[in-house]
């Protein structure tokens, strides 16, 4: 929602920072793409409170990544405590991505109509709220429900968080802004990883659900106080039609993105398994490599999104991203089949390399659908990538049995061959 002087000077004299220009009687806009000019009146923060607006919805992201993944880290308790079979600890398991990957879209028209904050308010709180029931289970069906409902809530923070960051940061610092973003999964993954299995081998599953509902909680509080909604132009300033119908440069972007997704999810699948069953590795060791990846995933984000900030564009060094899955994957599945010891290495830089792209191309779609139809577009990118990552397992754990593992490797490297004809380097216009 647009907010009003009053409003903004509330928030000044609170912060000491905010600050209204009105050069001009006219409309607020939104600073996504688009040009600016001085008779424009525009609502700015100060880089503090800015900056602190990214932690908030980093930490929602990770929050919401917790309660959507944690509930993987503990499938060996289900076995072992509930005398679950595995296959039914999966399912239960799966059950907040489900719920996720079914709202994804209806929590981006909600943001698109009634604004950012309100979203990551009410979809935190139902989070945590969800991951209470959870902890109060007395059965399998009443947790994968529970669970069901929190991952639904969860996916309030996918579209919001990200508009957040790219309605209050300048296109120059966006892709920097939306790549420490893009830690929050990696890092929330983590934290499920080191906290939910350890007190559920401790304590039992309803506890370890204890860990979601504090980390829902806490994103809640840190919203509610340092979160505004960026500023918006009138609907009337804005294109009515969709921007799904002006162009294909969207529907592009998803392709690439749920293209790209395969060498990914099988790096992140099997990667531990591979090590462990064809390199002699312990567990132990196999798991410590796999964690370190990931904050290497993790950094490679933040550098790729400045990248994009220093050459001004999202679409090159999403084709360069591309191009280096296609060769690092190629390379992986070569060198695995050869059974060579820098396989390792390789997958070390393959599994930084295919994670890169995703805060590039999600603020692409945000920059590109503009203020009232991002939050759905945010909502299509993420449901094509969770389609396509449920897939990667047993497809290429099939793959895997009846070829090898380099086989499947090299199968992700044709996946991400096939997306670079795709990023829509040409139709993309310049940063503003």
């Amino acid at each position: 929602m647009v907010r009003g002087p009053r409003h903004v000077a509330a928030v000044g004299r609170l912060f000491g920072e905010t600050r209204l220009h009105t050069s001009a009687p006219a409309a607020l806009t939104w600073p996504v793409a688009l040009t600016r000019s001085a008779a424009q009146p525009a609502i700015e923060v100060g880089t503090f409170r800015r900056w602190t607006m990214l932690a908030a919805t980093t930490l929602a992201q990770a929050a919401s990544a917790v309660a959507v993944h944690g509930p993987a880290f503990l499938i060996p308790a289900l076995v072992a405590r509930s005398g679950l079979s595995l296959t039914e600890a999966g399912l239960v398991a799966a059950a907040p991505v489900l719920g996720t990957m079914l709202t994804l879209v209806a929590w981006g028209a909600v943001v698109d109509r009634r604004g950012e904050r309100l979203v990551l308010l009410v979809g935190l709180a139902g989070t945590a709220l969800a991951s209470l029931v959870g902890t109060l289970a007395s059965g399998t069906t009443s947790l994968a429900a529970a669970l069901f409902l929190a991952g639904a809530a969860a996916a309030s923070a996918n579209a919001a968080s990200g508009r957040v960051i790219v309605g209050w940061f300048p296109p120059e610092r966006r892709g920097l802004a939306m790549g420490i973003r893009q830690m929050a999964q990696p890092v929330g993954v983590g934290v499920a990883a080191v906290s939910m299995a350890v007190v559920a081998d401790a304590h039992g599953v309803t506890a370890a659900l204890w860990v979601p509902t504090a980390a829902a909680a806490l994103a809640v509080a840190l919203v509610a106080v340092v979160v505004l909604d960026p500023p918006r132009p009138p609907r009337r300033q804005q294109p009515a039609d969709s921007p799904y119908r002006r162009d294909r440069y969207l529907p592009r972007i998803h392709g690439v993105s749920m293209l790209l997704v395969v060498p990914q999810f099988v790096v992140w699948t099997y990667a531990l398994v591979w090590l462990v069953a064809e390199r002699g590795w312990s567990p132990g060791a196999a798991g410590v490599l796999v964690a370190l990846t990931q904050v290497a995933g993790a950094l490679g984000r933040i550098g790729v999104g400045q990248l994009s900030d220093v050459v001004g564009s999202r679409m090159r060094p999403l084709r360069w991203v591309a191009f280096a899955a296609v060769g690092a994957m190629a390379a992986l599945g070569i060198t695995a089949h050869l059974g060579w010891g820098v396989a390792v290495v390789v997958l070390v830089v393959a599994s930084t390399i295919t994670v890169a792209d995703n805060g590039l191309a999600f603020t692409a779609v945000a920059e590109r659908a503009g203020p009232f139809w991002s939050g759905r577009a945010l909502g299509l990118q993420n449901t094509g990538q969770f389609l396509v990552a449920a897939c990667v397992p047993p497809v290429a754990g099939l793959v895997a049995t009846h070829a090898g593992y380099a086989a499947a490797f090299g199968l992700a490297a044709a996946f991400a061959a096939a997306a670079l004809p795709l990023v829509p380097v040409r139709e993309e216009r310049e940063l503003t």
